[in-house]
C-alpha cells in the first residue's frame, strides 16, 4: 500500500500544501508524477489517485494550488485567470513543486510526468510544454489555440467523455495539435463517459444526479475511469522507462 503523507513545498513567498505518496517500499531511481487537481482543489479524490500511482511504484506529489495567498475565491480566480493567459504565479508553483519532488531521494529526476484533471488536465498541456518530462497524461483538459503553443511538449496520453458537450471539440483539437507536431500520443473519447469521469464524487446523490444533468454530464464512470488507468499506466511505462545505460568504449586509465 502507499504512503501518504502532508508536505510543505516551499514557493517564494511561503510554502504550499501538497500529498506525496510514496509507493510502500520505494526504491531509488523510482518515476515521479505531479497529479493537478480539477477546479474543486486538493480533496481526497485527487489524494486516493496520487495513491494509486503510488500503488504502481511511481513517487506520486499533488500540489495544492489555492493553498498560498489570497483567501480561496479569490485564489480559484486567481488561478483560472492564469490558465487562460499562459501566465501567473501558479505556473511557478508548479515549477517549485517539480524541484521539490525531482529532489527527493527515491525519485529518478531524468524520469518525471504529470497527470491532470480537467482545470489540472488544462494546466498540465501548459506545464509539460515548459517544463522537462518524459510524459502528460491529460483528462478532460482545455487544448491550447494552436499548435505553435504546443512546441517542446512531452508524448501525451489523454481521455475525454463523449457526452461532455462543453469539452466537445477539445480532443480532436488536441490530436490534429500533436500530429501537426509529430508527437506520440493516445488519445481517447468515451462515449458513453461526460466529464471528471475519473474522479468519484462524495456530493449527495440529489446532487450527483443534477451534475450528470448538465452540459458536462459530470460523473464517475468506472469502464471508462478503468479503461484510462490501463492506457495511462501503459503510456507512462513506456515512455517514463529507466534509459538502457550505454557500454563503456573507453581506454585503460
Amino acid at each position: 500500500m502507499a504512503k501518504l503523507s502532508d508536505v510543505r513545498v516551499p514557493v517564494a513567498d511561503g510554502a504550499m500544501r501538497a500529498a506525496l505518496a510514496l509507493p510502500d517500499a520505494p526504491e531509488a531511481g523510482a518515476p515521479g508524477l505531479l497529479v493537478l487537481h480539477e477546479l474543486g482543489g486538493l480533496n481526497d479524490d485527487i489524494r486516493s489517485i496520487a495513491a494509486r500511482f503510488a500503488d504502481h511504484g511511481y513517487a506520486a506529489l499533488a500540489p495544492d494550488l489555492y493553498s498560498v495567498g489570497p483567501p480561496r475565491p479569490i485564489c480559484i480566480r486567481r488561478t483560472m485567470r492564469s490558465l487562460d493567459s499562459g501566465h501567473g504565479r501558479v505556473f511557478a508553483d508548479l515549477e517549485a513543486a517539480q524541484r521539490y519532488l525531482s529532489a527527493l531521494d527515491a525519485v529518478d529526476d531524468a524520469r518525471l510526468g504529470v497527470a491532470g484533471f480537467c482545470m489540472g488536465g488544462s494546466f498540465a498541456i501548459l506545464h509539460a510544454v515548459r517544463a522537462p518530462l518524459g510524459a502528460a497524461a491529460v483528462f478532460y483538459g482545455r487544448a491550447p489555440r494552436s499548435a505553435d503553443e504546443l512546441d517542446g511538449i512531452c508524448p501525451v496520453v489523454a481521455g475525454y467523455g463523449g457526452r461532455d458537450r462543453l469539452f466537445a471539440q477539445q480532443p480532436e483539437r488536441l490530436r490534429r495539435q500533436l500530429e501537426q507536431l509529430d508527437v506520440p500520443h493516445d488519445i481517447e473519447v468515451y462515449p458513453e463517459a461526460g466529464h471528471s469521469y475519473m474522479n468519484r464524487r462524495t456530493a449527495p446523490a440529489p446532487i450527483q444526479a443534477l451534475l450528470r444533468r448538465t452540459r458536462m454530464a459530470i460523473g464517475y464512470n468506472h469502464a471508462a475511469s478503468e479503461d484510462s488507468w490501463r492506457r495511462m499506466l501503459a503510456f507512462f511505462a513506456e515512455h517514463l522507462a529507466p534509459q538502457p545505460m550505454e557500454p563503456h568504449t573507453g581506454g585503460k586509465r
